[in-house]
């Protein structure tokens, strides 16, 4: 069984204050329910509820892909 440490890119929208607002996140998990799950816990910390949060899409990327440096350069 591989346990690979893999980059996840999120995206989606949520909803504060009657206006849309649309972000991406790129966190390191071993699953996508992992990944999801500490990208909702990050964006929540912020005074939002997982009500308010839309999530569009889920997608493994590749090191190069990556736009966070700091989740980059640890994954090389």
């Amino acid at each position: 069984m591989s346990s690979e440490i893999k980059i996840f890119r999120i995206q989606g929208t949520y909803t504060r204050n009657y206006k849309k607002y649309l972000f991406r996140k790129e966190v390191r998990a071993l699953r996508k329910e992992d990944a999801l799950e500490k990208a909702l816990s990050q964006i929540t910390s912020i005074g939002l509820l997982r009500r308010q949060i839309k999530i569009q899409e889920i997608k493994e990327i590749s090191a190069d892909e990556c736009q966070d440096y700091l989740i980059r350069e640890l994954s090389l």
